[in-house]
């Protein structure tokens, strides 16, 4: 017998009342509901793909007595996915008589705006950036990495820069700006979801989540939606069931432990990355580089590995730090049921280009990162119950850690990676104590380098071990050549890249980014 498949009513906050639409296809963009349901027209479309911002909004939502604001890609949100949330759009902006917020009137006086195509995506990020940083200004380190998202072929960036930075000092007319009270109060008068069989299902608990995977075993799963999304926008994929990880509330948590991370399976690539550079600082331009604001908002780390893309940048780093993932899945049973899990390394979990061990009826909902004092061994997966601390060894007297990961890509910032190498070395008396490759763009999966791995350890780490150890990073894959880049230029950029990791390690910083200054900073 088929049960009727329910279009729950969408519903969200738009300038400080509630916003009901019924009928809405649980495929169905947040930028179609807009433009075409609430005929908001300054929301424009570039890219449909989340890779020019042209369609950026804000989302806020309720964290105990205040708003977050997040800039995310309406084009490839699909719009369920706000139900409870508050919407802000370049038509919500201005006060009533005109006057122009901040970050509009700062465009203006800057000139910041030419054919104005992609003018409206960028007030919307400035916006979030106000909301987040209001009277202390911004900076224009922090305007480029919160800008990273949207793309002008027009201004060269320079004044959109400058008006990031002058929004903070200009006032903010009566009517403008964001009534925070109004809105908290608005947002906790929305009525809530059933668990009804429904077409677009978003339960708020990790119970409920796992038995409706067990229940609908066939329905599209979802996170932040920004590679489903491009399903739908640039292939026209239709769902008769969505399932979205996201408003299960455990799995919204960083779990910080004396040796570990667990991180949730809906927590943001921004808060997760966040946690990641809060131990190994190493790291941060890395993550700003993992593609722009908005998408890191609206993606989650778990969506991200579980996708399982073998150019997606996470999991080469992941797999070099030892991290592992937790599978879980309801079991029914005469008194109810209870969750079941099981743990294993991430680089174990795919079987082929986005395939992975996964059951039907399983998602995964945690990834464990040891820290960096822990992380010579992995932890016993099957010993120890969610959330335990494991006991882990730690590295010897004396011993050197080192931790890179490198990102190429044709275009800076905003970009997919051609190949990414992520390295965690300890050195102990000089010899290779432990290493640990992962290794991105060069095969159909994620994947680590083992052979590359066993070549050096137990090695003196000089220049002939790296020479040695570079051709067989080179020798142990077979990429493709595509429109990212050649199989033979892949091949020469993994050995190029553990020179580069070997120089670094001998104290060369002059070939890092992160130690360059532009000809504008010095000046």
């Amino acid at each position: 017998m088929t049960t009727e498949i329910v279009l729950r009513p969408l519903t969200f906050v738009r300038r400080g009342q509630s916003v009901t639409l019924r009928n809405v296809p649980p495929e169905r963009t947040l930028l179609e509901v807009l433009r075409e349901d609430l005929c908001l027209s300054a929301t424009k479309e570039g890219c449909g793909e989340g890779d020019c911002g042209a369609c950026t909004v804000v989302l806020g939502e309720a964290v105990g007595e205040r708003l977050t604001y997040k800039a995310v890609n309406s084009c490839i949100r699909l719009a369920h996915s706000v139900h409870g949330m508050a919407v802000f759009t370049a038509d919500d902006l201005a006060a009533p008589n005109g006057e122009l917020h901040p970050a509009q009137e700062a465009m203006v006086q800057c000139h910041a705006s030419q054919c104005g195509f992609c003018t409206p995506g960028f007030v919307m990020s400035l916006f979030g950036m106000y909301q987040n940083h209001g009277a202390k200004g911004v900076s224009r380190e922090q305007a480029q990495v919160d800008l990273s998202g949207n793309l002008c072929r027009c201004t060269g960036y320079r004044p959109i820069l400058e008006a990031a930075e002058k929004m903070g000092s200009l006032p903010l007319p009566s009517g403008c700006g964001v009534n925070e009270p109004a809105t908290l109060a608005a947002l906790q008068a929305l009525p809530s979801r059933t668990k009804e069989n429904a077409a677009y299902m978003r339960p708020a608990t990790l119970a409920a989540l796992l038995q409706q995977r067990a229940q609908f075993p066939q329905a599209q799963v979802v996170a932040g939606c920004t590679d489903v999304g491009l399903w739908v926008t640039k292939l026209h994929k239709r769902f008769e069931r969505v399932l979205d990880v996201t408003a299960a509330e455990e799995l919204q948590q960083v779990k910080i432990l004396p040796d570990q991370l667990l991180i949730g399976a809906a927590v943001s690539l921004t808060d997760a990355f966040a946690a990641l550079v809060q131990d190994r600082p190493q790291l941060k331009t890395f993550s700003q580089r993992f593609a722009g604001l908005p998408v890191r908002n609206a993606g989650t780390l778990g969506g991200n590995v579980a996708n399982g893309s073998p150019i997606g940048d996470s999991m080469p780093l992941l797999i070099a730090l030892g991290a592992s993932v937790v599978l879980m899945r309801w079991q029914a049973s005469t008194d109810g049921g209870e969750i079941v899990q099981r743990e294993l390394p991430l680089e174990d979990l795919y079987t082929g280009y986005r395939t992975n061990v996964m059951q039907a009826d399983e998602l995964l909902c945690w990834i464990r990162v040891p820290k960096p004092s822990t992380a010579l061994a992995r932890p016993k997966p099957a010993s120890a119950p969610l959330g335990g601390i494991e006991p882990h060894e730690v590295g010897s007297v004396g011993a050197q850690q080192f931790m890179r990961v490198y990102k190429i890509s044709k275009r800076f910032d905003d970009d997919i990676s051609a190949v990414c190498l992520a390295i965690q070395m300890t050195l102990q008396d000089g010899a290779v104590l432990h290493i640990s490759i992962g290794a991105g763009g060069v095969a159909a999966t994620p994947v680590r380098a083992r052979q590359t791995e066993a070549a050096l350890r137990g090695q003196t780490w000089n220049a002939d071990t790296v020479m040695a150890a570079m051709a067989a990073l080179r020798a142990e894959f077979k990429p493709i050549s595509d429109m990212r880049a050649s199989a033979t230029y892949r091949q020469t950029v993994l050995g190029n890249l553990l020179q580069r990791f070997w120089l670094e390690s001998q104290g060369m910083t002059s070939i890092n980014l992160e130690n360059t200054q532009t000809l504008e900073a010095l000046a």
